[in-house]
């Protein structure tokens, strides 16, 4: 009888090029955190390539699509084929998918450093590209459900429905918000169906599910299948994970319209949008709490294991950050906050926090078991890029949380007969160039950690030889 394997290769293949493009995504993270201090770092006098406007949707997009998507995938891929007890669906679909997203990338790191932008947030990439992202996406959610198709085992583990709404509702999101009418069949420009203040909603239900479904719901199915493994105790309550689910999909794709208070928006939505968002805390702290209790009777792990820490030092920041989101979606609130750096500290606190330690931990966990190796090269290096990147993220998201009330309180400053206090905006400038280099300098140590997860990785993989595992087979009793 024919030993069947699990298919490893496009795991490995998207779990090292999530490595690489971290490297590069904070690489560029760091030069526009530069620019914003030292603005004759923009080089303008060599042309706009470089510019600050032209380089941060490459950061953005370079963190969440190929750093975050790359993770999101290769999880996934290794996820659904061991719940399900079969090899990945699709033939050469696997394959299409990883050099699919790959030219994506690549496209996109070369036309928006040229101005090449539909000027939509998270959605910048022209036309043509977005066509490519579709077809790559659906041929992901065929190998995806396909796999699930064909288990073997009945019931279908909680990650699995993360990763399958995660997946459903991202090609929904991006087909909607994408939907534009090309100036020309050769032309990189195109113009949004929607106008307006209907643009802005459509955009922003995009905007905000971006983080909901691709930086939420996704790296969700990342923790409920890696924080049990690496802690060796199962889920918590299996029940609160499913009851999180469906309380987290329904709620978060509502809570768009949180970001534009005080806009043309009809008031209505806006408030409907803050009442949501903070219906959402719920949802995401029971969530939370389940990931950090299934570490119950396990607790003495976090003395010896890095990987464990950033697993679980990643749901604090969940935790964090979906605290503060929901009470900066509050309008009075939201008039102190909006339009100041304390959004850029929410929004780093998850990516830093949350998206980037659960991806971190996960991938520490995948990479000897892609190679064939008992264990990563260096603990000791897994430690010192945990507390290095924690600290990191400390001096990042605190220097911007001060700076954004600093700011906001600067605005809103009147004198006794009513007029701005501070009517020139660079003096608030002026005021935050402190603040920009305590980031600058936090954004400095988590790339040095990305480093040192880089060498690691190598180190690892240059040890071992790339290996399939066999599928094992199962009782009559286990698949059902």
């Amino acid at each position: 009888m024919e030993t069947q394997t699990y298919n490893y290769k496009v795991v490995r293949q998207f779990a090292v090029m999530t490595v690489v493009w971290g490297v590069v995504g904070m690489l560029v993270g760091v030069i526009v955190a530069a620019q914003l201090y030292l603005p004759q770092l923009n080089l303008s006098e060599i042309g706009p390539w470089f510019h600050f406007g032209r380089l941060r949707p490459l950061h953005t997009n370079a963190i969440i699509f190929a750093f975050g998507g790359c993770g999101l995938i290769a999880t996934s891929y290794y996820v659904v084929q061991r719940t399900c007890n079969v090899r990945l669906y699709g033939g050469w679909l696997p394959a299409f998918t990883f050099w699919g997203w790959q030219l994506v990338i690549v496209l996109a790191a070369i036309t928006l450093p040229l101005g090449y932008t539909q000027g939509k947030e998270y959605a910048e990439l022209a036309w043509p590209i977005d066509i490519l992202i579709a077809l790559v996406w659906v041929a992901y959610a065929i190998v995806f459900f396909g796999t699930i198709a064909k288990r073997k085992i009945k019931h279908i583990y909680v990650a699995n429905w993360f990763y399958g709404a995660f997946i459903l509702a991202v090609a929904l999101l991006h087909i909607v918000n994408s939907l534009a009418v090309p100036a020309g069949l050769f032309s990189m420009t195109s113009y949004p169906i929607y106008g307006g203040a209907i643009d802005a909603m459509v955009q922003w239900w995009y905007g905000h599910n971006a983080v909901g479904f691709f930086l939420t719901a996704g790296f969700l199915g990342m923790m409920y299948y890696f924080v049990p493994k690496q802690a060796g105790r199962p889920v918590y309550s299996y029940r609160l994970s499913v009851v999180h689910f469906w309380a987290l999909i329904f709620t978060y794709m509502w809570a768009g319209p949180h970001h534009l208070h005080y806009t043309a928006l009809p008031d209505w939505t806006q408030s409907l949008g803050m009442v949501l968002s903070l219906i959402l805390f719920v949802p995401s702290w029971g969530g939370m709490i389940n990931g950090i209790m299934t570490l119950s009777g396990a607790w003495d792990k976090l003395r010896t294991d890095p990987i464990l820490k950033f697993l679980v030092v990643s749901l604090s920041f969940y935790g964090m950050s979906t605290f503060e989101g929901p009470m900066m979606s509050i309008k009075t609130v939201n008039a102190l906050s909006h339009y100041t750096d304390w959004t850029v500290g929410h929004v780093h606190a998850g990516a830093l926090g949350w998206v980037g330690f659960v991806t971190m931990g996960s991938i520490y966990y995948l990479i000897p078991r892609l190679f064939g190796r008992k264990e990563m090269y260096s603990t000791k290096l897994i430690e010192a890029h945990f507390w290095i990147g924690t600290v990191g993220i400390v001096l990042y998201i605190a220097s911007m949380w001060i700076a954004g009330v600093m700011q906001g309180l600067m605005w809103g400053a009147l004198n006794d007969n009513g007029t701005l206090a501070n009517p020139d905006f660079v003096t608030t400038v002026r005021e935050s160039m402190r603040f920009f280099l305590i980031r600058l300098v936090g954004g400095l140590l988590y790339l040095s950690g990305m480093l040192l997860m880089a060498y690691n990785v190598y180190r690892t993989a240059t040890a071992g030889k790339p290996v399939d595992a066999e599928i094992p087979a199962l009782t009559h009793s286990q698949q059902h």
